[in-house]
């Protein structure tokens, strides 16, 4: 059955995947190319999602609520994700296109829905690339300061670094995705392995009775300590469930990845499960590294950077500024992985909105990359930067915070968007055992509960501008696909006829 381009029911059982290789295959948008591996495809997840840039700054969050039991925390949260990706991964069986959940929802739930989760989605990924690069700049501000060449670094040079950050990754992002992906994959991986060896040192001095100040190897960071109840339980999960945001950017590949329906649920559920065995291990060994006393842990809640404390306590200074230097390289592998879900994103959602070629939907003829969207995407960055630093001069962490925060809770819309399409294609195939719904439901239960401890209480000072900002962007979509009848039968006729969702 065709999408019908207001309601969007759609026959989820297509079996043929026609090419995309830019070379003139019948339907393909011209020139993206199927040329990213398995491992390729992950590298983009795996960075966007900043698993060792999480594990130097998200645990602090969860201690107030849970104390010595974040790795409990991160735990519950890692089943959670696990949850969510189910739908990410039955829809990626089925659709495979730039648009990521902008096709998915659309196909599902129609096109005003598809609109909405796809605007949503680029909001997310332009937010959290910048994010990622204000975070370079806070690392790398750190080191400056733990090498002693400034005690009191200017305020215009975080924001510096900042700009510096987002113009290499719109760069690097110009070239075939490929090349970006390979980067990533090299990024992090290099800082996950120095993590690693260093949490082996730390679990080596505390199991053998040489923690610095008595710090032991325990298993109670595992088990709550008594006063810690369910609900704390499960507000620590909630920072948690954050350090995943960015899993799903596989999808946004669809028309990139060799064999997409096989390659992208892989690459998913890959990168949950290596974000989720990573976080536990590394916060575990963090808070057995700090110390499970109060004094131990108020120590950990205020470390601006975790493994890079760990790394100058438990073998030397400088090892603890090669973690920063790791981290803040990771952080540029962040912003890349952001630009090129973002680039995507965009290209797919312009493809859709307009019958005519502009500059957002240019393509290179030479590297098979959406360079107009790239452009685009980073310029939005860029210019954002330029306002928070020399425009309205706010200390550089004040931005990072406000940006993570707005990111993410409109991401939380767009899972929960993903989610109830996932469930209403499972009630429309045979394919799929009715059992599996109990796994979206789940899922929403999950997201609804993580949106509610986001605004709940809701914050005072100026944080309290930050839900209506959120709010605001996703009134923007909304307005539009409400007002203009004509751009919904637009978009749905694209979703059917380039998208390659039916």
């Amino acid at each position: 059955m065709p999408v019908d381009h207001t309601s969007g029911a759609v026959h989820a059982s297509r079996e043929k995947e026609g090419p995309r290789d830019g070379g003139g295959s019948s339907g393909a948008p011209a020139g993206l190319r199927r040329n990213l591996s398995l491992w390729q495809v992950l590298g983009v997840s795996i960075g966007v999602m900043g698993p060792t840039l999480s594990a130097n700054i998200n645990p602090q969050g969860a201690e107030p609520a849970v104390g010595r039991a974040i790795p409990l925390a991160i735990a519950i949260a890692t089943v959670g994700v696990l949850l969510l990706s189910y739908s990410f991964v039955r829809l990626s069986q089925y659709f495979n296109t730039s648009g990521s959940v902008f096709g998915f929802v659309g196909a599902t739930l129609g096109a005003r829905a598809g609109t909405v989760a796809g605007w949503c989605l680029l909001g997310t990924y332009l937010l959290f690339g910048v994010s990622s690069a204000y975070s370079a700049a806070i690392f790398s501000t750190s080191l400056i300061e733990s090498l002693g060449l400034s005690s009191d670094p200017p305020n215009w040079l975080p924001h510096l670094v900042a700009l510096i950050v987002l113009l290499a990754a719109a760069v690097i992002t110009v070239f075939p995705a490929r090349r970006g992906a390979d980067l990533l994959l090299v990024i992090e991986g290099a800082t996950v392995v120095l993590i690693l060896l260093i949490s082996a040192v730390v679990i080596y001095r505390i199991s053998t009775g040489h923690g610095p100040q008595g710090q032991e190897f325990t298993l109670s960071v595992f088990r709550p300590a008594e006063g810690t109840g369910t609900s704390a339980l499960f507000l620590g999960a909630v920072f948690g469930f954050l350090a995943f945001a960015g899993f799903e950017s596989a999808a946004t590949l669809g028309e990139e990845a060799r064999e997409p329906r096989r390659t992208i649920p892989r690459a998913v559920i890959g990168t949950v499960l290596i974000g989720g065995v990573f976080y536990i291990v590394t916060s575990a060994v963090e808070v057995m590294g700090f110390g499970t006393r109060a004094s131990d842990l108020a120590r950990l809640h205020t470390s601006g950077s975790l493994y890079g404390d760990l790394g100058g306590t438990y073998l030397s200074a400088w090892v603890g500024d090669i973690v920063t230097v790791g981290t803040t390289v990771s952080a540029l592998g962040g912003a890349i992985g952001c630009l090129i879900g973002a680039s995507r994103m965009l290209l797919s959602l312009s493809r859709a909105a307009t019958t005519k070629d502009t500059v957002v939907t240019r393509v290179s003829k030479r590297y098979g990359t959406p360079v107009g969207a790239v452009g685009v995407a980073s310029a939005v960055m860029l210019v954002s930067v330029v306002v928070f630093g020399w425009v309205a001069r706010v200390p550089v962490a004040l931005p990072w915070a406000w940006i993570g925060t707005v990111g993410t809770l409109i991401v939380l819309v767009v899972y929960l968007l993903a989610t109830v399409g996932a469930a209403g294609m499972l009630l429309r195939t045979r394919r799929v055992p009715r059992w599996e719904l109990v796994i979206p439901a789940a899922s929403v239960a999950v997201l609804g509960y993580t949106l509610y401890r986001n605004v709940v209480p809701y914050p005072t000072g100026a944080a309290f501008w930050l839900p209506i900002t959120a709010g605001a962007w996703i009134a923007v979509a909304l307005a539009a696909v409400l007002l203009s009848p004509a751009l919904v039968r637009r978009i749905g006729r694209r979703l059917t006829e380039e998208e390659g969702l039916v």
